[in-house]
């Protein structure tokens, strides 16, 4: 069960929090462009992978409450007292509602104002900033996923 659960969490982490962070970070390309489309287009991928970045959290509670493949075989693989996993989930929790709460909104209006004929370009800053930190908010969870300090 551990490989398979590892399997799961890794392919929706790779194949859902990749393409989320590659969409908010090139979002303000079609801002700086002013073409809707691409706007509309930044927004619908970055609320789907959004929503898709569930999975790998579900998939990776999953990992965490296998046995772990190594030790006695009653050993879990983590425990939710562990404070790199909150630490995680709290980091993943914040990038999740910036993107959903700030960068999808901010799109949706500036699509319109496009259509309308109005510039975006003040926009631009606030999708830009909000896509590098939920980057950087990815990467801290990686490194914490990996390193697992105090486990």
């Amino acid at each position: 069960m551990y490989k398979i659960m590892l399997a799961l969490h890794l392919v929706f982490a790779i194949f859902a929090i990749g393409p989320l962070i590659h969409a908010t970070t090139t979002a303000a390309r079609g801002l700086r462009t002013a073409d809707a489309g691409a706007i509309v287009a930044s927004s619908k991928s970055t609320r789907i992978y959004s929503y898709a970045s569930f999975l790998a959290v579900i998939f990776g509670f999953g990992l965490m409450s296998s046995p772990a493949p190594w030790g006695s075989g009653d050993e879990k693989v983590a425990s939710f007292s562990e404070p790199w996993l909150w630490i995680s989930l709290i980091l993943w929790f914040v990038a999740i509602l910036l993107a959903l709460m700030v960068i999808v909104p901010t799109l949706d209006d500036a699509a319109e104002n496009v259509k309308a004929g109005t510039s975006v370009s003040a926009l631009t800053g606030k999708v830009a900033a909000a896509g590098g930190v939920i980057a950087l908010l990815f990467l801290a969870v990686v490194f914490l996923m990996v390193y697992t300090p105090g486990s």
